[in-house]
């Protein structure tokens, strides 16, 4: 391979998927083209990936770049701390709510072909809601001081490996609270509650970090011109790039969420001890990736939030246009330095720059889109456990009734290669614009329909019956309705097909849209929806009784079309807006003090 088919990276030698550059670079690097970017060596040079002209721009098809090899292994990571969050949590309700089953061997698991229920600390169904509500609100709640912490102090790196250190602490811990002469004793639940907390307190910290730096490991923020193998002159997209990057990324954790089934399957036929022991043994592949990783790693150094300055602007712009006019963007345009300066207000105080204005006018929209997810959530999932109840009163010949609950992440497993090397691919050659709005509305959609096909299946539930409205508990003969339980296969599909086109661009707006020093913060305000969607269906868990578990489908399906008219209304014009601020890049890449990295990063 030549030179000017291959650039240079910390993760080693990227191979353009499909693209060389149009100009060779030469074999040897001035100093200035060489230097260090934390333990990464970046080399660049602005002739090798020229920027396209408006021309070009207009004309030439979009295609993304090749994934970096360091990204690929950061994803790994990933899964792995995925595999292990789900492995524990899918099997934390029924540990918590049910005793050690009689004539069980002791360890959780009930007697081979029986009816029982695994179980081991007995606390019932409230404590047991109270605790996995707990979890997960504290698991998409503490990623904001993980996110603050990493840009202010250690850097994400560092915190996602602190994050690691105190999982790895809450598995030993959670295991050794499970062996079955501590159960048999009663003396389990505290050693749990324990793990519990400390797991959370580390998947906060993880998860804030690691999809920033994942996207970190790709240098370029701008587009440049390329020559794919059959001539065809293209334009390397960053915004596709990250799309790609993001969607793979999103795969593999749906991987690593299929191993709640193997956890599940433990609990039933060994124990707890084995169901919790075997996400620990995945997890402890973090820190050996991590350490052959390193080196290669691209890691950019905390600076310093800019979170302080952000509250100067916000404060500026209010006391200049009026918190009345916040939802105007002009607004933002009275706190920009040249404007203060222009008008006689421009104060030594004034510490921040006019891209920076920029960086947090697109944040606060990026914020404003956040919390349409809000009610996105109830749609993609159900409000708490209502699927999983509906699926209890239809007929499943054996099959347990959370057992379609896997068609999530199998249908993510294989829509994304489909999008990623079938769907965009297609829409980019043709030079359709599917945006990231309109992306997201596609997904606010399919999450809606799977609440209407929700709301159809409880009727005929309900229709069906032997006890007909109150089917939950029906004791009626079987005590189900005749309707097959794989009628819910749609249901879980739409709602996973949802999350592709939500979720992932909702990461890549957090990523983009946020100030370069604030990105580990602004993701984890996009995680925190997830928690307030939590709290919401707890709020109105009191309301999912028979003969009204119809509405609660019907209500969040007619919430979730109608934010989905209004949010394609109110940002629609951001399908065409710039990806990156790339002036912020240049700004915060020069306030690093590291000297001859260009704007965009090129490597």
């Amino acid at each position: 391979m030549s030179s000017s088919e291959r650039y240079l990276t910390s993760s080693a030698a990227i191979e353009v998927s499909e693209v060389e550059p149009t100009a060779s670079r030469s074999n040897s690097l001035s100093k200035n083209d060489r230097i260090e970017y934390d333990s990464a060596e970046i080399t660049s040079s602005d002739e090798d990936f020229p920027e396209p002209t408006d021309e070009e721009l207009s004309t030439l098809r979009k295609v993304a770049g090749a994934i970096p090899a360091t990204a690929y292994t950061l994803c790994v990571v990933e899964f792995a701390e995925r595999a292990s969050y789900y492995g524990c949590s899918n099997v934390f309700s029924n540990f918590i709510q049910f005793p050690l089953p009689k004539g069980g061997n002791g360890a959780g698991a009930p007697p081979r072909g029986s009816e029982e229920t695994a179980g081991a600390l007995g606390q019932g169904l409230q404590v047991a809601s109270a605790l996995t509500l707990l979890f997960t609100f504290l698991a998409y709640t503490i990623p904001i001081l993980g996110g603050y912490i990493a840009d202010v102090k250690w850097g994400r790196y560092k915190t996602i490996c602190f994050g690691i250190f105190v999982c790895g602490v809450a598995h030993i811990l959670m295991t050794i609270g499970a062996i079955p002469s501590i159960l048999q004793r009663g003396h389990g639940m505290a050693p749990f509650v324990i793990s519990l907390l400390i797991l959370a307190f580390g998947a906060g910290m993880f998860k804030s970090n690691i999809a920033p730096t994942v996207i970190d490991q790709y240098p370029h923020k701008k587009p440049y011109v390329s020559v794919l193998a059959t001539g065809e002159r293209v334009i390397v997209d960053p915004e596709a790039t990250v799309q790609k990057i993001l969607l793979t990324y999103y795969g593999v954790i749906n991987i690593g969420a299929f191993f709640g089934l193997v956890t599940t399957t433990s609990e039933r036929y060994v124990g707890y001890w084995l169901a919790y022991l075997e996400p620990g043994i995945v997890y402890f592949l973090c820190p050996i990736v991590l350490f052959f990783a390193y080196k290669k790693t691209v890691k950019v150094p905390p600076q310093g939030s800019e979170l302080t300055q952000v509250f100067k602007i916000i404060g500026t712009a209010i006391k200049k246009g009026g918190l009345k006019n916040i939802t105007n963007m002009r607004f933002w345009e009275a706190a920009k330095p040249s404007n203060l300066a222009a008008a006689g207000a421009l104060t030594e105080s004034v510490d921040w720059t006019d891209s920076l204005v920029d960086d947090v006018k697109r944040t606060f929209k990026a914020c404003q889109i956040f919390l349409f997810f809000v009610v996105y959530n109830l749609n993609d999932g159900g409000i708490g456990s209502i699927q999983n109840s509906q699926a209890a009163a239809m007929t499943t010949k054996g099959a347990p009734n959370d057992l379609l609950s896997n068609f999530n992440p199998l249908t993510i497993i294989v829509l994304v290669p489909i999008l990623n090397y079938g769907l965009y691919p297609f829409l980019r050659k043709r030079n359709i614009n599917f945006g990231r709005i309109s992306r997201i509305t596609f997904g606010f959609v399919l999450a809606a329909l799977s609440s209407v096909i929700g709301a159809i299946l409880q009727w005929r539930v309900y229709k069906t019956s032997p006890c007909g409205y109150y089917a939950t508990d029906c004791q009626i003969g079987d005590g189900v309705s005749p309707l097959s339980v794989w009628w819910q296969v749609p249901l879980y599909a739409l709602g996973a097909a949802s999350e592709c086109f939500c979720n992932v661009t909702m990461y890549e707006l957090a990523y983009a849209r946020s100030p370069k020093n604030m990105r580990g913060l602004v993701m984890s305000l996009c995680l925190f929806t997830t928690a307030l969607s939590s709290a919401v269906a707890e709020a109105v868990t009191p309301a999912l009784i028979d003969p009204h578990l119809i509405w609660p489908f019907v209500g969040t399906a007619v919430a979730g079309f109608v934010l989905a008219a209004l949010f394609y209304y109110l940002y629609r014009e951001l399908d065409h807006d710039e990806f990156y601020n790339i002036e912020g890049e240049q700004e915060a890449v020069a306030s690093s003090g590291i000297e001859g990295l260009h704007v965009d990063e090129k490597v």
